[in-house]
């Protein structure tokens, strides 16, 4: 337990920028995921373990959530646990299920205490293989709980990371209120203040615009092979449980954190400086923080081909 908040180590400006820049060649990812929060979870979970020509996934952990699908933080870990071993062998990807841990069961106390978990715990000691000039991407689709776990546990190895992170809104959105970020602002304001180089995929606003439908779902994935089947079952199960009605469209959003590390002209981002996620749900500003990557635009036909294609396989 920490009684005081690390130091954090900075570097300089043309040093994040440098990795901040998008990965050449393959890399080696881990994927921190609340795959039974909604539908877009198991999308970007199959996403990352099907392409590999870019990526080499490490790890899976489990992140937690609490809405309609759970009880509470704990309950929506381990639903979200299980939920990844059940997509995980739809891939034909038995290996990976060596290398998936729990996490969380709560959210941080406040900004110095990590929640202790095998996942964090896993993060603080392998990212400690790698280094700046060869970084472990890890990829966030969940409330940041155990990221920054693993940082407050650690703190060295926001030197050997970067970090790919679909939470917060647009920064001209009213409020940043957003489900990944406002359960858990303290983890928030770990990661958006510790120099760890992040990437911030930013919900509505941005990647909001990364939506589907049934008939085009229908036509793309239907009776293609279990995994298409299944992804498709799932979201016609929670459009029906949300009332959605004849005319309805849904956000797969989780998928474009996976899609910023590959290699195809998935979208467009800028450095901006790191903005401060506040407890009143708002941004503060201050521009003599560190850079951060910002996206604030994507191809959605082209993503979504590449994703069709990918789990047609």
């Amino acid at each position: 337990m920490m009684n005081a908040a690390p130091k954090w180590n900075r570097v300089s400006d043309a040093e994040m920028v440098r990795r901040l820049e998008r990965p050449a060649g393959k890399i080696h990812v881990v994927l921190d995921t609340d795959t039974y929060n909604e539908i877009d979870d198991q999308f970007a979970l199959s996403y990352m373990v099907r392409s590999v020509e870019k990526l080499e996934v490490k790890a899976i952990y489990a992140a937690p959530f609490s809405n309609h699908h759970s009880t509470g933080p704990a309950d929506g870990m381990e639903r979200s646990y299980q939920e990844i071993l059940k997509v995980l062998t739809l891939l034909e990807a038995e290996e990976l299920k060596e290398v998936t841990y729990r996490g969380s069961t709560g959210y941080l106390p406040n900004e110095d205490e990590p929640v202790i978990s095998d996942a964090a715990k896993d993060l603080a000691e392998r990212a400690m293989q790698y280094s700046a000039g060869n970084p472990l991407y890890v990829i966030s689709i969940g409330a940041i709980t155990n990221i920054a776990s693993a940082i407050l546990l650690n703190p060295e190895i926001t030197g050997r990371i970067v970090v790919v992170w679909l939470g917060g809104h647009a920064l001209g959105w009213p409020d940043t209120e957003e489900f990944n970020m406002v359960q858990d602002i303290a983890a928030a304001r770990i990661v958006f203040g510790c120099g760890v180089p992040l990437v911030q995929l930013p919900c509505m606003g941005v990647v909001s615009e990364f939506a589907t439908t049934g008939p085009e779902l229908e036509y793309h994935l239907k009776g293609r092979n279990r995994l298409c089947d299944y992804l498709l079952e799932h979201v016609l199960d929670e459009v029906t449980l949300l009332d959605a009605g004849r005319f309805w469209s849904r956000v797969i959003w989780d998928v474009t954190a996976v899609a910023w590390l590959l290699d195809g002209d998935f979208m467009q981002d800028y450095l901006i400086h790191s903005p401060i996620p506040e407890y009143d749900g708002k941004y503060a500003f201050d521009n003599t923080r560190h850079f951060i990557r910002y996206v604030y635009h994507v191809n959605r036909d082209r993503l979504i081909g590449d994703l069709f294609e990918k789990l047609r396989r």
